[in-house]
């Protein structure tokens, strides 16, 4: 007799295909839409961003207590440990841009009144 599987197995699955599903439409929305669930999905708080952080923060902690009774080699906890910080970095830098991430949020579109100015792509990143 198979096993069923497990719930979190099948919501980790079903989160994997909604991420899938919504790139697909993030590639088809107009730009102030697409922009919106940017700024949703970055938003360190409430956002897609923040909760694959604390998801991979919590698996570092279980990885660590696993890899301490010697059933996960310690290369997984340290793996999953800069992963963490990598994505916490990540956050960081976006900091910096939360409020115009917030404000993106919730505009209905980009006015018309003031035309949007190009950026030059190339930009120095202060570390």
């Amino acid at each position: 007799m198979s096993h069923p599987t497990p719930y979190p197995v099948r919501l980790a699955d079903e989160v994997t295909r909604q991420l899938c599903q919504l790139a697909d439409h993030l590639a088809q929305l107009p730009s102030h839409q697409a922009m919106q669930v940017i700024a949703r999905v970055l938003d360190p708080d409430d956002g897609v961003l923040g909760g694959i952080t604390h998801l991979v923060v919590t698996g570092s902690m279980f990885a660590k207590d696993q890899a301490e009774r010697g059933t996960v080699p310690a290369e997984v906890w340290l793996a999953l440990g800069r992963a963490s910080n990598e994505l916490n970095d990540i956050a960081l830098d976006l900091d910096e841009h939360l409020g115009t991430l917030r404000n993106l949020r919730t505009e209905t579109a980009i006015t018309a009144e003031k035309p949007p100015t190009p950026a030059p792509l190339v930009v120095r990143r202060r570390r």
